[in-house]
């Protein structure tokens, strides 16, 4: 079965200490759960999300996680598609909610937070931090720079130990 590659396509915003709103810069503590049934009801291109999580959330060798504020479980900030591979983590999907997007978003910090706790997901799977992303292209020279992601030929790109633990420590210090 052939699968069709998702180019990661989003803005890393800002690397914020969990999110932050962007009018106020207050910050917001976090949570990441695993996103569940009852969640894909508001998770649709009707409601202005841009992939079908529905058909991700049911790939049997994925895992669909939901970031929200902490204390605040049934607003969904972002969502990422992630599978563990081999010898490290691989991100299919990530996107920021409707409202977390463009120059009027809310929220600030959101799929840095997610790619964040992807490298922590692969530290915890013993993957020593490691994540790769297919990239479009444009955005490549972006994901070095932001998020010091390595471009290892094609569209491919891999975040190691030492990009990982900067992204951890920035999101996730407390923990």
């Amino acid at each position: 079965m052939k699968q069709n590659v998702q180019y990661i396509d989003i803005e890393i915003d800002k690397l914020t200490r969990s999110i932050e709103n962007r009018t106020t810069c207050d910050s917001f503590q976090t949570e990441i759960l695993l996103l569940d049934n009852n969640d894909l009801k508001s998770i649709t291109k009707g409601n202005g999300w841009l992939f079908n999580w529905k058909v991700e959330f049911r790939m049997p060798d994925r895992d669909v996680y939901k970031l929200t504020i902490r204390d605040n479980n049934s607003i969904i900030q972002g969502l990422v598609s992630l599978t563990e591979r081999e010898d490290h983590i691989y991100m299919h999907l990530i996107e920021s909610a409707p409202f977390n997007r463009g120059k009027e978003k809310v929220y600030l910090g959101v799929p840095g937070n997610l790619v964040a706790f992807a490298c922590k997901l692969a530290f915890h799977r013993g993957f020593e931090g490691y994540l790769s992303f297919t990239s479009k292209s444009t955005l490549i020279d972006h994901y070095e720079k932001t998020i010091g992601a390595q471009h290892i030929g094609g569209q491919m790109m891999v975040i190691n130990t030492i990009s990982a633990l900067k992204l951890i420590d920035k999101y996730f210090k407390e923990t």
